[in-house]
C-alpha cells in the first residue's frame, strides 16, 4: 500500500532536518563497555523528531522495555514518545525494538543499527533489549540525562553494532551491614548497574555490625541485631516487603540480587539477638567497630543448624535468582576442621533448597557441591588452594581486592576508604584480566567479575557513588567487552565522556585525574516542555 501524501511530507520534513542538523556529538563507538563491534557510518545519522514513536515486538516482557526507554528520554526530551507493539519491516521516524531468533545473540546480545530513517533493534530476549537501550542511551547527547526538559537536537550516530557479553556474571556488591542503606539508595544503585550492562547486585546483609532482613521464624534478628552500625548509628533492616521490592525492582532492569548471609562468622549482631547460637551461649556486647574475625555461631550445637536452614529458608522463597551467598570469610576461631563440616552442612541446606551455594574463597577446601561458586577476593595470582576446588569443579567469580574492591581508596589522600590491598585508580580497576589472572585456574572456570564495596567509612549515597565512580565502568567493560577490545587509552577517552552525563543526572564521582574529563561539564539548558509531555517518571530515582 502506498504512503498518503501526509506521511510522504512527515518523511520529507524529517529527512530535510537531518540535512540540516549537526553532526551527532557523540560517536559510535564512544559506548562503555565497548560493544564487540561497531561500524560508524557518518552519513546515516538520525535526528530524534518530536512526534517519534517506539515500535516494540508484541511481547510484555519487550513493551516493558518500550516503556522503560520512554521513560529515560521523556524528562529530557520532553517528547510524548508513544509505545506502540507494531514493528514494520523498516523503522519510520522513530525507534523500533524487535525480538529475533537470531541465535548468534546468545541471551543478552543484540544489534542496533541507525540510518536516516531511525532505530532499529534486534535481541532474542528482552534482556538483550534492554541492554540495548543502555547503549541507545549513551548515543544521544549527555543531556539526555537531565530530569527536565532541555533544549537539544536529539542526533544518533549512524551506523551499526553488535554487541554480546563476555562474561554471564557482572555484579557489585553492596555492604548495607557496616553502614545501612535504605532501600531508595539501593534502587538507585540498581539504576547505576543497569547503566553499564551489569547484571548481579550481592547484598552483604549480615555482619558483626547489623543484621539488615528481618526473618520470621527468628524476629529478633532484625528488631534487635539491626539496631546498630558502625560508629554508633541507628542501623535498621529490610522488612520482607522492603526486600520483595528491591528483588522486583532489580527483576525489571534484569538485574539478580544474590543475597548474602555471613557464616560462620561476622555473626556478632545474630548472637547479640540470639545468644543460645553462641559458643558459651552468652550475648556478647552490641559491636559498633571494623575489626573482624572474633565472632562465630557455635558449630557443634544443633540449634545453630536450625537457625542456618530457617534463615536461609525465608531468604529461599523471597529470592527468585538461584544463588544463595553463605559468606565463609574470616572465621578465624573455628578449627579448619570443624570449619569444613560446618560449610558442607550449609552447602547441603543451600542445595536442598533448590539453590546453588555461593562463598568466598575461604570455603574453598570444603567438599564440593554441584555448581558451587567462589568468589576470590585475593591480592595475589596464586592461589592453589581455591585452584585445586576449581578442579575439584567449583566454578569462580573474581573480585581481586586490589583492583576490583570499591572501597579501596583511589589515592592517598581520598578522604573515605581503605588502602591494606593497595590504592586502586582507574587504570588498576580496568588493567587485568579475569581470563588468565589466576594461576592453575582455566579461563572457562571464570563466570565473570563482581566489584565489592565493603561500607566500613561509607555512609551516604552520594559517598556510595563517589566511590563507584568512574571505576565501576571499568570493571564493566572487563566483565562484558571482548578482550580484543580492551585499551586503556581508549577506554579513558570515552570514559571521560560520561562526566557530563554523570554531571546531568546528579550522580557523584570523583574527577580522576588520569581521565582527560572535560573543563567544564556541559549544563543543560531549561526549556519549557510541550504541552503533552507525557508524566511517566524516569527510571533513575
Amino acid at each position: 500500500m502506498g504512503r498518503t501524501a501526509g506521511e510522504l511530507a512527515a518523511v520529507a520534513q524529517r529527512q530535510a532536518a537531518a540535512l540540516i542538523a549537526p553532526p551527532a556529538p557523540v560517536r559510535l563507538g564512544d559506548v562503555v563497555p565497548a560493544p564487540e563491534r561497531v561500524e560508524p557510518d557518518t552519513t546515516a545519522d538520525y535526528l530524534l523528531p518530536a512526534d517519534a514513536v517506539i515500535r516494540v515486538s508484541a511481547d510484555p516482557a519487550a513493551l516493558a522495555v518500550g516503556e522503560q526507554l520512554a521513560a529515560l528520554l521523556r524528562p529530557a526530551t520532553g517528547y510524548p514518545l508513544p509505545v506502540t507493539d507494531t514493528v514494520g519491516a523498516t523503522p519510520t521516524g522513530g525507534i523500533a525494538l524487535q525480538l529475533t531468533d537470531d541465535a548468534d545473540l546468545g541471551a543478552e546480545g543484540y544489534r542496533l543499527a541507525v540510518t536516516t530513517g531511525g532505530v532499529r533493534i534486534r535481541a532474542r530476549t528482552a534482556t538483550g533489549l534492554f541492554h540495548a537501550v543502555q547503549t541507545l542511551r549513551q548515543l544521544l547527547p549527555p543531556a539526555v540525562e537531565s530530569g527536565t526538559p532541555v533544549a537539544e537536537r536529539w542526533v544518533l550516530p549512524g551506523g551499526s553494532i553488535l554487541d554480546r557479553p563476555r562474561y554471564p556474571h557482572r555484579g557489585a556488591m553492596l555492604d548495607v551491614s557496616r553502614h545501612f542503606f535504605p532501600v531508595a539508595d539501593v534502587l538507585r544503585l540498581i539504576d547505576h548497574l543497569a547503566r553499564y550492562k551489569l547484571n548481579r547486585l550481592h547484598l552483604h546483609l549480615t555482619d558483626d555490625q547489623g543484621w539488615r532482613i528481618a526473618v520470621d521464624s527468628w524476629p529478633r534478628l532484625a528488631v534487635v541485631g539491626g539496631a546498630t552500625e558502625v560508629g554508633g548509628g541507628p542501623g535498621g533492616h529490610y522488612t520482607r516487603a522492603d526486600y520483595r521490592r528491591i528483588v522486583a525492582y532489580a527483576a525489571a532492569r534484569h538485574v539478580t540480587v544474590i543475597p548474602e548471609v555471613d557464616l560462620p562468622g561476622h555473626t556478632n549482631a545474630a548472637l547479640v539477638a540470639y545468644p543460645e547460637l553462641a559458643p558459651d551461649h552468652t550475648a556478647p556486647p552490641p559491636y559498633t567497630g571494623t575489626e573482624v574475625g572474633f565472632s562465630y555461631v557455635d558449630p557443634a550445637n544443633e540449634r545453630t543448624y536450625d537457625f542456618v536452614a530457617d534463615v536461609l529458608g525465608e531468604l529461599a522463597t523471597l529470592t527468585p535468582g538461584q544463588w544463595l551467598h553463605i559468606g565463609g570469610d574470616e572465621a578465624f576461631k573455628v578449627p579448619a576442621d570443624v570449619y569444613a563440616r560446618f560449610v558442607e552442612r550449609v552447602q547441603r541446606i543451600v542445595a536442598g533448597l533448590g539453590k546453588t551455594v555461593v562463598g568466598w574463597h575461604q570455603i574453598a577446601p570444603a567438599a564440593h557441591v554441584d555448581g558451587r561458586i567462589l568468589q576470590w577476593w585475593g591480592t595475589s595470582g596464586d592461589d592453589p588452594v581455591t585452584a585445586d576446588a576449581v578442579r575439584r569443579g567449583a566454578r569462580l567469580v573474581l573480585s581481586p581486592g586490589n583492583h576490583a574492591y570499591l572501597d579501596m581508596k583511589y589515592a592517598p589522600d581520598t578522604p573515605i576508604g581503605h588502602d591494606w590491598a593497595g590504592l586502586i585508580d582507574v587504570p588498576r580497576a580496568y588493567d587485568w584480566d579475569p581470563g588468565d589472572h589466576l594461576a592453575g585456574v582455566p579461563a572457562e572456570a571464570v563466570l565473570g567479575i563482581e566489584a565489592p564495596l565493603w561500607t566500613e567509612s561509607v555512609t551516604t549515597r552520594a559517598e556510595v557513588e563517589f566511590m563507584l565512580f568512574p571505576r565501576l565502568p571499568a570493571i564493566a567493560e572487563l566483565a562484558w567487552s571482548p578482550r580484543s577490545r580492551h585499551d586503556w587509552a581508549d577506554f579513558r577517552q570515552r570514559l571521560a565522556g560520561h562526566g557530563p552525563r554523570w554531571t546531568a543526572a546528579g550522580i557523584a564521582y570523583h574527577r580522576a585525574p588520569e581521565v582527560p574529563w572535560p573543563a567544564q561539564p556541559p549544563v543543560p539548558v531549561p526549556r519549557s516542555a510541550p504541552s503533552d509531555r507525557s508524566t511517566t517518571p524516569s527510571a533513575q530515582n
